[in-house]
């Protein structure tokens, strides 16, 4: 029951006004109002509210209005002073836990359990609540601003330190400074929609994108590892599907006309990747003393190696014989560029009339290696691949007779005149 307003400490006069301050009552529970005059010379009510723990004082433009949020409150707490005195020993260790766990973060049980409740209204339960938490979190990460220009040098500065090869740096300098003339901003502030309409825009064919969001890829990952961003809008963007069309591979004709139109430098580059099966790439950094002719194979090493682990390819009859007038020469196999090494490859291909094909000569090498041994982990080993590759893109191209004919093509002297089977130019 709310009892009527009265004056502390006083008699109530017949005609005259309450004094104030004002108490209303409710059970065990009461609430004061105050009558103030602001600065401006209006008169304002103050209701005291202890509700939260603490004193607090809600201001509100009329007596009315005051006594009506007065009497809510003490109806409210009286409610509360009631359960309280209902609590079983077990509500009370539940109440004194939940107050220590609140403690660390200053915030009293009342507001604590408020907020839970409209959270609460929001989310459904509380494996919601929780799920919306961590969600918050990770898309409100303290990230360290810093433009995206400055994330890929930093990035490229990492890889030069860790040694990358000049054709791998080549290639995330030319892709990824595309990206950061396209993205003037902050790393922290690229969203994936951004991202994705980027790569819709580059009209490049599904390999060369997938290339790309590659790098991209790897660029988001080296700044939320830095606390440049907080997550990597990469991730969402679509996965781009590149289907493998037929491995172009060299019939043994073709390849006796590529030795032949071969330069002197360049001549035992072309002849390791067609009886060794060596990628490009690890034919530019191979060295002539990863190449013993006497012991009959060649060393890849791992600094060397694609997958960057170590293997070992044989020399075989044919690669030896080409190899041979080369018997002690040092240094690298390929003297010049990069850029010199794929103009000699157009360069070879132009002078025997033939169109070069990309990664043709190890596609070759495979092909008739699996054919000439039908040992898929045997040839998987040398090419530094797995079985399954071996088994899915090279099974049966070719017959073993073409194989024979392959690996059958040796030099005559002069070094650049062939002599093949008969069969190989059909």
């Amino acid at each position: 029951m709310l009892n009527t307003p009265s004056r502390t400490g006083r008699t109530r006069k017949r005609g005259r006004p309450l004094a104030w301050p004002r108490k209303v009552t409710c059970g065990r529970a009461t609430v004061t109002i105050y009558k103030r005059r602001t600065p401006a010379g209006k008169v304002g009510f103050l209701v005291a509210n202890y509700s939260g723990g603490k004193r607090r004082l809600d201001s509100y433009p009329d007596e009315e209005s005051a006594l009506e949020a007065a009497g809510r409150l003490a109806r409210h707490l009286s409610a509360g002073q009631v359960l309280a005195g209902e609590m079983t020993n077990a509500d009370a260790s539940e109440w004194a836990s939940a107050r220590l766990a609140l403690e660390p973060f200053k915030v009293s049980l009342l507001p604590a359990v408020q907020t839970l409740a409209e959270c609460l209204k929001l989310a459904g339960d509380l494996p919601g609540v929780h799920a919306a938490c961590k969600f918050f979190v990770s898309r409100h990460k303290r990230t360290v601003p810093k433009r995206v220009a400055d994330v890929v040098a930093e990035l490229l500065a990492v890889k030069e330190a860790r040694r990358k090869s000049p054709r791998y740096m080549g290639d995330l300098r030319s892709r990824l400074g595309r990206f950061a003339h396209a993205f003037q901003k902050d790393a922290c502030n690229v969203t994936t929609a951004e991202v994705q309409t980027w790569f819709d825009s580059l009209r490049v064919e599904p390999q060369t994108l997938a290339n790309f969001r590659r790098v991209v890829h790897l660029l988001f990952e080296f700044a939320v590892a830095r606390g440049y961003a907080a997550d990597n809008p990469v991730a969402g963007t679509e996965r781009v599907e590149v289907r493998g069309g037929e491995v172009a591979i060299y019939k043994p004709a073709e390849l006796v006309a590529l030795l032949q139109a071969a330069s002197v430098d360049f001549l035992p580059c072309l002849a390791i990747g067609a009886f060794a099966g060596l990628r490009s790439a690890e034919i530019e950094r191979l060295d002539w003393a990863a190449v013993d002719l006497a012991g009959r194979c060649i060393v890849v090493g791992a600094s060397r190696s694609k997958t960057a682990s170590r293997r070992v390819v044989p020399i075989c009859d044919a690669l030896a014989a080409w190899l041979a007038p080369y018997a002690g020469w040092t240094g690298p196999i390929w003297k010049g560029t990069h850029d010199g090494f794929y103009e000699a490859q157009q360069a070879t291909a132009m002078a025997a009339d033939l169109k070069w094909k990309a990664n043709a000569l190890r596609h070759s090498y495979a092909s008739y290696r699996f054919a000439e041994i039908g040992d898929a982990g045997r040839v998987a080993g040398e090419l530094g691949s797995g079985a399954t590759v071996v088994h899915k893109h090279y099974r049966e191209l070719v017959k073993p007779s073409d194989a024979t004919n392959w690996f059958s093509i040796r030099p005559t002297t002069p070094c650049n005149v062939l002599s093949i089977p008969t069969v190989a130019s059909a």
